[in-house]
Parts: structure tokens; sequence; C-alpha cells
């Protein structure tokens, strides 16, 4: 708009003082995505056209018997156990650069929004599986008898969320830990998602920055922070929320990479020219499924903030 002329004279901007179009668009910021970081896609590669399922066969349990001399043998006929896992799920965009759009600027808008669709796509494929997958942990890595050999661990359960302060936070860590230990869950490669209010308290408790295992690098776009107790910790704003009550409760979850398995069969991005309109229409597609394949490796803590 410009100055605001003295009253009398006419105000000449956007006529004699030509609009300028910036270079240089305004920084965006995206939500931090952590369903690479988590999951596995061991069975991308067999997916071949929407709707197929992979049927993956499971290692069955071999038993192990006493002997006693000269007996007769006991045979096993091993059964294998199946998981599906469909893909059946889709996202898209799709969207049109007007001709006299990208004459108005010199900036190259169609591969600036193709890729913040890019990123959003992400987004919403994550929010799609971490607010629903935490369901599927195994009933001995939840609730408030958690542990396959003690059941010693309350983990939350609806109406009687666990209460987190910068005070016990990291007690709740090490007892997910100890959960997936009960499980047989291998220590390498675990990992914790948090909200961003349970990650500030973490920074406030008694080991604050000295328990994150730095290693030099800024923090990625992941929402990586470092390490507790053989986890990762991630930071997100895509977990499950809601009121419980008064209290807004969320669905945390720590767990293997064994555990959720995810797989994107197609991902398709088209430039065309418009039928309707002079300009290039820009669309996207991404076909993809997951599965909790193996929910002994999955934990969901249930918590609200605490008074403390």
């Amino acid at each position: 708009m410009g100055l605001t002329p003295a009253a009398g004279h006419p105000n000449y901007s956007g006529t004699f003082i030509p609009e300028i179009w910036s270079s240089r668009l305004l920084v965006k910021f995206y939500e931090a995505t952590v369903l690479a970081a988590i999951s596995n896609t061991d069975y991308e590669g067999e997916i071949k056209k929407h709707g197929d399922k992979v049927n993956i066969r499971q290692t069955p349990d071999i038993v192990i018997r006493d002997y006693q001399k000269a007996e007769t043998l006991k045979i096993q006929r091993p059964e294998a156990g199946i998981v599906e896992l469909d893909i059946d799920k889709g996202k898209y965009f799709n969207f049109i650069v007007e001709d006299v759009d990208k004459f108005q600027s010199d900036i190259k808008i169609m591969d600036d929004w193709s890729r913040d669709a890019s990123e959003q796509m992400k987004i919403e494929i994550d929010k799609d599986v971490l607010q629903v997958v935490y369901a599927d942990a195994d009933i001995h890595n939840k609730g408030a008898a958690a542990g396959l050999k003690t059941g010693a661990f309350n983990l939350g359960v609806a109406g009687t969320p666990v209460e987190l302060t910068k005070a016990n936070i990291l007690d709740f860590i090490v007892d997910l830990g100890t959960v997936l230990d009960e499980q047989s869950v291998p220590e390498d490669r675990r990992w914790i998602v948090l909200p961003p209010i349970f990650c500030g308290m973490i920074k406030k408790s008694e080991l604050k920055d000295a328990s994150l295992a730095g290693d030099g690098t800024s923090i990625l776009r992941n929402g990586r922070l470092g390490m507790i107790d053989r986890f990762t910790l991630y930071s997100s704003n895509l977990l499950y929320s809601a009121l419980d009550g008064s209290d807004l409760c969320f669905h945390m979850m720590a767990g293997h990479p064994s555990a959720i398995s995810f797989a994107a069969q197609i991902t398709n991005t088209e430039t065309l020219r418009a039928e309707s309109t002079f300009g290039n229409l820009v669309r996207g597609l991404n076909v993809y499924g997951y599965k909790v394949v193996k929910p002994q490796s999955l934990c969901d803590l249930y918590a609200t903030k605490g008074a403390a």
C-alpha cells in the first residue's frame, strides 16, 4: 500500500511506483515426522499394485522337551501364523499454478508449492498412523498392571491417566524399558515418541541435558532429541490427545521398529496443463498401509501433565 500521502495529494503507489515481487519466500515451519524412524519397511518391495496385501509368515515357537535315555521322541509339527498387511489407504494433492502467477514472480512457485505438498503429505500420514497404532500395543504393555512377568507397572488407563512431572518422568521412561525387557525386546534401536510438553519436562529434570546423548549434531527434521536408557527420544505434535475429564491426556508410545510395518505402494507426482484455464496442474498420490505386526514390541503410556 505504501505511505499514506498528505491531504490533497494523490497516491501514486501502484501506478507510477511499481510493485515488487520478492524472490524470497517467508519461511514455513512443519511438524516433525517420526514414522520413518520408528517403523520398518521390510515388506515394501513386495507390493505391486493398489489393493494388494502382503501375507507375512511368523516364525513358530519350537518346543524344547526334556530327554530321557531310550524314550520315544515326540514330533512337533510347527504351524506358522500369518499377519496380513493391507495397502488400503491413500492421500493426494491436486493444485493449479496459474500462468499469470508465474509471470508475476521470479520465484519457482511450482517447485516451492510441490515441496510444501510433499511435507504436508508426510505430516498427514504420520498423524494417521500415530493416532491409532497405540491401541494395538500388547495387553501386557499398557494399562494399570503392565509387565508380562510382574504386572508391576502403571502406564495409565482411561479415567485414571498417570500424572507426569519433571520429578517422575525419567522413572516412567525406565519403567517402559523394563516392560519391553520383560517381553525380551532387543535393546538396540528402541524409541519413545513424546509430545513437546513432556520433552520439556525431561530437559528440566534432574538429569537435564546430561541425560541426552549429544552427538554434536543438531536436532533433525524427525524431532530426534537424544537418548535415555536405551531409548532414542523423539518429539512430535502428532500424537493422539483428548480431554479425559478436565485433563488433556496423551497416548505416548515406546517400542522397537519391529512393532510397526509401513509400506508405501505408489508415490506419484505429475504435472499437466489444465483444460479449463491457463495454468499447470500439479498432483500427487501416495497409497500406503501400516500394521502393528509385533504388539509385544510396542508400549502405550497414557498420561497427563501433573501439578508439580
